[in-house]
């Protein structure tokens, strides 16, 4: 149909936010009364019209990079970050839908390159969530409805702005998965707060270790839960702890930890409720600990044995030898 020219971006998201069903039933509207025969006006006196559904509805969103010359690195780290994103856990994130043993879809993450172009995408029944680089400066992402009861909405025209803001609730979910992700840089005073025993609100606590076995399920198990929008209880949590576990765990083991973590700042309650949430030092405590345990160590840790990476084990021998000699010339190498 297209558009008047406009100024701003601002004013031509305004302009496109206009467009509703009374808008789009108009216009077809008026192109029946265009083309009409015979045989529709008997219709429309018979007592019979016509009602609009929604078949495939696509919301997207656009953001762009300030710096392009940056925008292919970061898109690649994020596609790297991401190549799980369509099992149910983060598809029950993205599409707010809950996800059971009988729910009828194919859970998938297809990662599509046509030339040096990446596409990735997440499946959810007939739907998908699409993200990829636009013309190597802008992140793309696009939710594509092809059942608007997929996402809990019925076909009718007069639904699509129900349908519209799920949509987009579920284009601004991925986003904040990926923000996640990104830039959980943990500082040295929350990392000795967490690490080791303190004293909170008049009480000790005891100190959340990095590398154990339970505490290392539960920052696995909390990277789930970012993004649940009405939180997380002992009984969800202990859940998805007892899985990563590979082993029982009980709910005074999830009640222990709880206290834990709140007095600690890594959660908080949300009032009124048995219902817990991360606050921004529990995000970047679950992720650091969990890229750390399962995407750092376990490589430098094997570096060496074969078939540890030719570059991996150069770079270690060239640290060690760096150090030594630096001992040395401190004449602290005997001590060390």
């Amino acid at each position: 149909m297209g558009s008047p020219p406009v100024r701003t971006p601002v004013a031509l998201q305004a302009l496109c936010n206009r467009l509703g069903p009374n808008q789009i039933e108009e216009f077809f509207h008026r192109g029946c009364r265009s083309s009409q025969s015979h045989s529709t006006i008997e219709t429309v006196l018979a007592g019979f019209w016509w009602e609009l559904s929604m078949r495939q509805i696509e919301v997207s969103r656009t953001i762009v990079f300030d710096a392009p010359r940056r925008a292919r690195a970061f898109f690649e780290s994020t596609v790297a970050d991401n190549i799980d994103i369509g099992r149910p856990d983060e598809v029950k994130l993205i599409f707010a839908r809950q996800i059971r043993k009988n729910t009828n879809a194919e859970f998938a993450t297809r990662i599509v390159t046509r030339g040096t172009d990446v596409t990735i995408n997440a499946f959810y029944k007939h739907s998908r969530i699409k993200e990829y680089l636009k013309e190597g400066r802008a992140l793309r992402i696009e939710t594509v409805v092809n059942s608007p009861t997929d996402l809990g909405v019925q076909r009718r025209l007069r639904n699509l702005a129900e349908l519209i803001d799920k949509a987009r609730a579920a284009n601004r979910r991925l986003l904040d998965i990926q923000r996640a992700g990104q830039g959980c840089a943990i500082e040295t005073a929350l990392w000795e707060r967490i690490s080791q025993p303190s004293l909170e609100e008049g009480r000790r606590t005891g100190a959340i270790r990095f590398g154990d076995k339970r505490v290392m399920a539960l920052a696995g198990a909390l990277c789930v839960a970012l993004n649940t929008v009405i939180g997380f209880t002992n009984k969800s949590l202990r859940a998805s702890v007892s899985q990563l576990l590979g082993g029982p765990y009980s709910a005074a083991q999830m009640t222990y930890d709880l206290r834990k973590l709140r007095l600690k700042g890594i959660i908080t309650r949300i009032p009124h409720t048995n219902s817990y949430t991360l606050t921004p030092e529990g995000i970047r405590f679950a992720i650091t600990y969990t890229k750390l345990g399962h995407r750092v160590l376990p490589p430098l840790l094997a570096a060496n044995q074969q078939p540890a990476p030719i570059g991996l084990q150069r770079a270690l021998n060239t640290i060690e030898n760096y150090v030594g000699n630096y001992l040395e010339h401190a004449k602290l190498k005997a001590a060390a």
